[in-house]
Protein backbone atom coordinates (compact mmCIF):
# COMPACT_ATOMS: atom_id res chain seq x y z
CA UNK A 1 0.00 0.00 0.00
CA UNK A 2 2.85 2.40 0.91
CA UNK A 3 4.56 1.68 -2.41
CA UNK A 4 1.29 2.40 -4.21
CA UNK A 5 0.85 5.74 -2.43
CA UNK A 6 4.46 6.71 -3.12
CA UNK A 7 3.97 5.83 -6.78
CA UNK A 8 0.88 8.04 -6.99
CA UNK A 9 2.75 10.93 -5.33
CA UNK A 10 5.66 10.50 -7.73
CA UNK A 11 3.37 10.46 -10.76
CA UNK A 12 1.51 13.55 -9.51
CA UNK A 13 4.75 15.41 -8.86
CA UNK A 14 6.06 14.51 -12.30
CA UNK A 15 2.80 15.60 -13.97
CA UNK A 16 3.06 19.03 -12.38
CA UNK A 17 6.51 19.79 -13.76
CA UNK A 18 6.51 22.55 -16.39
CA UNK A 19 7.43 21.65 -19.93
CA UNK A 20 10.91 21.96 -21.40
CA UNK A 21 12.44 25.44 -21.59
CA UNK A 22 15.38 26.88 -23.48
CA UNK A 23 16.81 29.51 -21.15
CA UNK A 24 19.11 32.28 -22.34
CA UNK A 25 20.76 35.37 -20.91
CA UNK A 26 19.73 38.66 -22.52
CA UNK A 27 19.80 41.15 -19.61
CA UNK A 28 16.86 43.54 -19.56
CA UNK A 29 15.69 42.73 -23.08
CA UNK A 30 12.20 41.26 -22.46
CA UNK A 31 11.78 39.47 -25.82
CA UNK A 32 8.25 39.39 -27.23
CA UNK A 33 8.55 37.99 -30.73
CA UNK A 34 10.05 34.63 -31.66
CA UNK A 35 10.82 33.06 -35.05
CA UNK A 36 12.59 29.81 -35.87
CA UNK A 37 15.00 29.71 -38.82
CA UNK A 38 15.59 26.25 -40.24
CA UNK A 39 18.64 27.50 -42.17
CA UNK A 40 20.59 28.11 -38.96
CA UNK A 41 18.55 25.82 -36.67
CA UNK A 42 18.20 28.76 -34.31
CA UNK A 43 15.60 31.19 -33.01
CA UNK A 44 15.40 34.94 -33.46
CA UNK A 45 13.85 37.10 -30.76
CA UNK A 46 12.82 40.74 -30.44
CA UNK A 47 13.07 43.08 -27.43
CA UNK A 48 10.26 45.25 -26.09
CA UNK A 49 12.61 47.07 -23.73
CA UNK A 50 15.84 47.52 -25.71
CA UNK A 51 14.74 47.19 -29.34
CA UNK A 52 17.52 44.72 -30.12
CA UNK A 53 17.11 41.70 -32.38
CA UNK A 54 18.79 38.59 -31.01
CA UNK A 55 19.65 35.06 -32.04
CA UNK A 56 19.26 32.11 -29.66
CA UNK A 57 20.71 28.67 -30.34
CA UNK A 58 18.93 25.54 -29.18
CA UNK A 59 21.44 25.17 -26.35
CA UNK A 60 20.58 28.64 -25.06
CA UNK A 61 23.38 30.85 -26.37
CA UNK A 62 22.19 34.40 -27.06
CA UNK A 63 23.88 36.89 -29.38
CA UNK A 64 22.79 40.21 -30.87
CA UNK A 65 21.99 40.00 -34.59
CA UNK A 66 21.09 43.67 -35.01
CA UNK A 67 21.15 46.71 -32.73
CA UNK A 68 20.04 50.25 -33.47
CA UNK A 69 19.11 52.81 -30.79
CA UNK A 70 16.45 54.24 -33.12
CA UNK A 71 14.58 50.95 -32.61
CA UNK A 72 12.83 51.73 -29.36
CA UNK A 73 10.92 48.44 -29.07
CA UNK A 74 10.69 45.42 -31.34
CA UNK A 75 7.73 43.02 -31.25
CA UNK A 76 6.50 40.62 -33.93
CA UNK A 77 9.31 38.94 -35.85
CA UNK A 78 9.11 36.53 -38.80
CA UNK A 79 11.53 34.88 -41.21
CA UNK A 80 10.56 35.73 -44.79
CA UNK A 81 9.48 32.75 -46.93
CA UNK A 82 12.69 33.17 -48.97
CA UNK A 83 14.66 32.15 -45.86
CA UNK A 84 17.11 35.01 -46.31
CA UNK A 85 15.48 37.91 -44.48
CA UNK A 86 14.07 38.60 -41.06
CA UNK A 87 11.16 41.05 -40.80
CA UNK A 88 10.57 42.93 -37.56
CA UNK A 89 7.80 45.21 -36.21
CA UNK A 90 9.38 48.25 -34.55
CA UNK A 91 7.56 50.88 -32.52
CA UNK A 92 7.43 52.53 -29.10
CA UNK A 93 4.24 51.24 -27.53
CA UNK A 94 5.10 50.85 -23.88
CA UNK A 95 8.25 49.46 -22.24
CA UNK A 96 11.26 50.92 -24.11
CA UNK A 97 14.06 52.47 -22.07
CA UNK A 98 14.79 54.69 -25.09
CA UNK A 99 11.27 56.09 -25.32
CA UNK A 100 10.81 59.84 -25.78
CA UNK A 101 7.71 62.06 -25.86
CA UNK A 102 8.27 62.46 -29.61
CA UNK A 103 8.27 58.71 -30.26
CA UNK A 104 5.91 57.29 -27.59
CA UNK A 105 3.02 55.58 -29.41
CA UNK A 106 4.07 57.39 -32.61
CA UNK A 107 6.57 55.04 -34.23
CA UNK A 108 5.50 52.34 -36.67
CA UNK A 109 8.20 50.73 -38.78
CA UNK A 110 8.78 47.48 -40.61
CA UNK A 111 12.47 46.58 -40.66
CA UNK A 112 14.09 43.76 -42.63
CA UNK A 113 17.46 42.27 -41.73
CA UNK A 114 19.76 40.10 -43.83
CA UNK A 115 20.08 36.84 -41.89
CA UNK A 116 23.54 36.10 -43.21
CA UNK A 117 25.23 39.47 -42.63
CA UNK A 118 23.00 40.92 -39.91
CA UNK A 119 22.73 44.16 -41.87
CA UNK A 120 19.54 46.17 -42.26
CA UNK A 121 18.07 45.88 -45.76
CA UNK A 122 14.94 48.01 -45.50
CA UNK A 123 13.20 50.29 -43.04
CA UNK A 124 9.62 51.22 -43.98
CA UNK A 125 7.77 53.97 -42.12
CA UNK A 126 4.12 53.06 -41.52
CA UNK A 127 3.22 55.87 -39.13
CA UNK A 128 1.73 58.16 -41.79
CA UNK A 129 -0.79 55.65 -43.09
CA UNK A 130 -3.33 56.19 -40.30
CA UNK A 131 -3.48 59.21 -37.94
CA UNK A 132 -3.24 58.79 -34.18
CA UNK A 133 -1.40 56.32 -31.94
CA UNK A 134 0.53 53.32 -33.26
CA UNK A 135 1.65 49.90 -32.09
CA UNK A 136 3.01 47.71 -34.94
CA UNK A 137 2.64 44.26 -33.48
CA UNK A 138 2.77 41.21 -35.76
CA UNK A 139 3.46 40.07 -39.34
CA UNK A 140 2.18 37.54 -41.85
CA UNK A 141 3.22 36.84 -45.46
CA UNK A 142 0.98 35.74 -48.31
CA UNK A 143 1.96 33.57 -51.27
CA UNK A 144 2.64 36.60 -53.51
CA UNK A 145 5.36 38.20 -51.41
CA UNK A 146 3.15 40.72 -49.61
CA UNK A 147 3.53 41.35 -45.88
CA UNK A 148 0.64 42.25 -43.57
CA UNK A 149 1.24 44.15 -40.33
CA UNK A 150 -1.19 44.61 -37.44
CA UNK A 151 -1.29 48.01 -35.72
CA UNK A 152 -2.85 47.43 -32.31
CA UNK A 153 -3.46 51.11 -31.50
CA UNK A 154 -4.57 52.30 -34.95
CA UNK A 155 -6.92 49.25 -35.26
CA UNK A 156 -5.60 48.60 -38.74
CA UNK A 157 -3.82 46.05 -40.88
CA UNK A 158 -1.21 47.41 -43.30
CA UNK A 159 0.00 45.80 -46.51
CA UNK A 160 3.55 46.07 -47.81
CA UNK A 161 4.03 44.70 -51.29
CA UNK A 162 7.16 42.99 -52.61
CA UNK A 163 8.48 46.36 -53.85
CA UNK A 164 8.16 47.89 -50.38
CA UNK A 165 5.07 50.04 -51.01
CA UNK A 166 2.94 50.39 -47.88
CA UNK A 167 -0.84 50.90 -47.85
CA UNK A 168 -3.73 50.48 -45.45
CA UNK A 169 -5.13 47.02 -46.11
CA UNK A 170 -8.05 47.00 -43.68
CA UNK A 171 -9.72 49.21 -41.08
CA UNK A 172 -12.60 46.79 -40.50
CA UNK A 173 -14.76 47.75 -37.51
CA UNK A 174 -14.15 44.24 -36.20
CA UNK A 175 -10.55 45.29 -35.48
CA UNK A 176 -11.75 47.94 -33.01
CA UNK A 177 -11.20 47.45 -29.29
CA UNK A 178 -11.29 49.37 -26.02
CA UNK A 179 -7.53 48.86 -25.67
CA UNK A 180 -5.07 46.78 -27.68
CA UNK A 181 -6.79 45.71 -30.90
CA UNK A 182 -5.43 43.59 -33.76
CA UNK A 183 -2.48 41.53 -32.59
CA UNK A 184 -1.55 38.09 -33.94
CA UNK A 185 -2.07 37.48 -37.65
CA UNK A 186 -1.80 34.50 -40.03
CA UNK A 187 -2.33 34.07 -43.77
CA UNK A 188 -4.50 31.21 -44.99
CA UNK A 189 -3.63 29.77 -48.43
CA UNK A 190 -7.30 29.96 -49.46
CA UNK A 191 -6.86 33.74 -49.68
CA UNK A 192 -7.72 35.31 -46.35
CA UNK A 193 -6.15 36.53 -43.12
CA UNK A 194 -7.10 35.56 -39.59
CA UNK A 195 -6.45 38.31 -37.05
CA UNK A 196 -6.64 38.05 -33.27
CA UNK A 197 -8.35 41.03 -31.65
CA UNK A 198 -6.58 41.18 -28.30
CA UNK A 199 -9.04 43.37 -26.41
CA UNK A 200 -12.20 41.80 -27.82
CA UNK A 201 -10.89 38.25 -27.45
CA UNK A 202 -12.08 37.39 -30.95
CA UNK A 203 -10.74 36.11 -34.25
CA UNK A 204 -11.48 38.11 -37.40
CA UNK A 205 -11.40 36.64 -40.90
CA UNK A 206 -10.51 39.17 -43.62
CA UNK A 207 -10.61 38.12 -47.26
CA UNK A 208 -7.70 39.40 -49.37
CA UNK A 209 -10.06 40.23 -52.23
CA UNK A 210 -12.42 42.33 -50.04
CA UNK A 211 -10.48 43.71 -47.06
CA UNK A 212 -12.80 46.60 -46.19
CA UNK A 213 -15.11 44.31 -44.29
CA UNK A 214 -14.45 41.28 -42.16
CA UNK A 215 -16.18 38.33 -40.59
CA UNK A 216 -15.95 37.38 -36.95
CA UNK A 217 -15.12 33.69 -36.52
CA UNK A 218 -17.82 32.19 -34.32
CA UNK A 219 -15.89 30.64 -31.44
CA UNK A 220 -16.90 28.39 -28.57
CA UNK A 221 -15.09 30.75 -26.17
CA UNK A 222 -13.49 34.20 -26.12
CA UNK A 223 -9.77 34.85 -25.78
CA UNK A 224 -9.13 38.24 -24.12
CA UNK A 225 -5.39 38.74 -24.21
CA UNK A 226 -5.08 36.81 -27.49
CA UNK A 227 -1.57 37.35 -28.81
CA UNK A 228 0.53 35.43 -31.34
CA UNK A 229 -0.80 32.73 -33.65
CA UNK A 230 0.48 29.97 -35.92
CA UNK A 231 -1.43 28.34 -38.75
CA UNK A 232 -0.69 24.63 -38.36
CA UNK A 233 -2.67 23.54 -41.40
CA UNK A 234 -5.76 24.67 -43.31
CA UNK A 235 -8.08 23.74 -40.45
CA UNK A 236 -5.99 24.20 -37.30
CA UNK A 237 -4.19 27.10 -35.67
CA UNK A 238 -2.26 27.71 -32.45
CA UNK A 239 -3.21 30.74 -30.33
CA UNK A 240 -1.23 32.17 -27.42
CA UNK A 241 -3.24 33.85 -24.66
CA UNK A 242 -1.77 35.91 -21.83
CA UNK A 243 -3.67 38.46 -19.72
CA UNK A 244 -3.62 36.20 -16.68
CA UNK A 245 -4.70 33.05 -18.53
CA UNK A 246 -1.17 32.25 -19.74
CA UNK A 247 -2.00 29.20 -21.86
CA UNK A 248 -1.68 28.08 -25.46
CA UNK A 249 -4.61 26.66 -27.44
CA UNK A 250 -5.16 24.58 -30.55
CA UNK A 251 -8.26 25.78 -32.38
CA UNK A 252 -9.88 23.86 -35.23
CA UNK A 253 -12.55 24.49 -37.85
CA UNK A 254 -14.66 22.32 -40.15
CA UNK A 255 -16.11 25.10 -42.30
CA UNK A 256 -13.23 27.28 -43.54
CA UNK A 257 -13.09 29.40 -40.39
CA UNK A 258 -16.71 30.44 -40.21
CA UNK A 259 -16.85 28.66 -36.85
CA UNK A 260 -14.12 27.12 -34.72
CA UNK A 261 -13.51 25.57 -31.32
CA UNK A 262 -10.72 24.55 -28.96
CA UNK A 263 -9.53 20.99 -29.39
CA UNK A 264 -6.33 21.04 -27.29
CA UNK A 265 -4.68 23.23 -24.68
CA UNK A 266 -1.62 23.41 -22.46
CA UNK A 267 -1.91 22.77 -18.71
CA UNK A 268 -1.87 25.38 -15.95
CA UNK A 269 0.97 23.40 -14.38
CA UNK A 270 3.19 24.34 -17.31
CA UNK A 271 3.42 27.82 -15.75
CA UNK A 272 4.03 30.00 -18.80
CA UNK A 273 5.32 33.44 -17.83
CA UNK A 274 3.22 35.93 -19.83
CA UNK A 275 3.46 33.94 -23.11
CA UNK A 276 3.38 36.18 -26.18
CA UNK A 277 4.20 34.50 -29.49
CA UNK A 278 4.92 31.05 -30.87
CA UNK A 279 7.00 29.40 -33.56
CA UNK A 280 7.66 25.85 -34.71
CA UNK A 281 10.89 24.08 -35.59
CA UNK A 282 8.94 21.59 -37.69
CA UNK A 283 8.50 19.21 -34.78
CA UNK A 284 7.74 21.16 -31.61
CA UNK A 285 5.93 24.40 -30.84
CA UNK A 286 8.01 26.92 -28.88
CA UNK A 287 6.47 29.83 -27.00
CA UNK A 288 8.20 33.02 -25.87
CA UNK A 289 7.82 33.79 -22.17
CA UNK A 290 7.82 37.59 -22.41
CA UNK A 291 7.60 38.14 -18.61
CA UNK A 292 5.83 41.48 -19.17
CA UNK A 293 4.10 41.27 -15.80
CA UNK A 294 7.45 42.26 -14.28
CA UNK A 295 7.46 45.46 -16.31
CA UNK A 296 3.81 46.23 -15.64
CA UNK A 297 4.48 45.92 -11.91
CA UNK A 298 7.38 48.40 -12.15
CA UNK A 299 10.12 45.89 -11.34
CA UNK A 300 13.26 47.89 -10.57
CA UNK A 301 15.62 45.02 -11.22
CA UNK A 302 15.11 43.81 -14.81
CA UNK A 303 15.55 40.10 -15.39
CA UNK A 304 18.71 38.79 -16.96
CA UNK A 305 17.36 35.41 -18.03
CA UNK A 306 14.43 34.62 -20.31
CA UNK A 307 13.06 31.45 -21.81
CA UNK A 308 11.33 29.83 -24.73
CA UNK A 309 9.03 27.06 -23.57
CA UNK A 310 7.76 23.99 -25.36
CA UNK A 311 3.99 23.80 -25.71
CA UNK A 312 2.64 20.32 -24.97
CA UNK A 313 -1.05 20.03 -25.83
CA UNK A 314 -3.69 17.94 -24.13
CA UNK A 315 -7.09 17.12 -25.66
CA UNK A 316 -10.07 19.10 -24.45
CA UNK A 317 -13.26 17.17 -23.76
CA UNK A 318 -16.01 18.26 -26.15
Amino acid sequence: MKKYILLLISVAAFAQQPTKRIEFEAPGSYPEGIAYDKGTNAFYVSSARLGTIGKVTKDGKYSVLYEDKSLKSTYGIKVHPDGKRLFVCAGDANYSIYSTPETKKKLARLVSIDLKSGKKLADIDLSGLVPGDHFPNDIAFDDKGNAYITDSYAYAVYKIDAAGKATVFSKSELLQSAGVGPNGIVYHPSGFLIVANNGAGSLVKITIASPASGEKVRLTQFFPGADGMLLNDDNTLTLVQNGGVNKVFRIATKDRWKTAGVTETTAMEDRFNYPSTATTDGKDTWVMNAAFSELAEGNNVPSKKFSMQQAVFRPVSQ
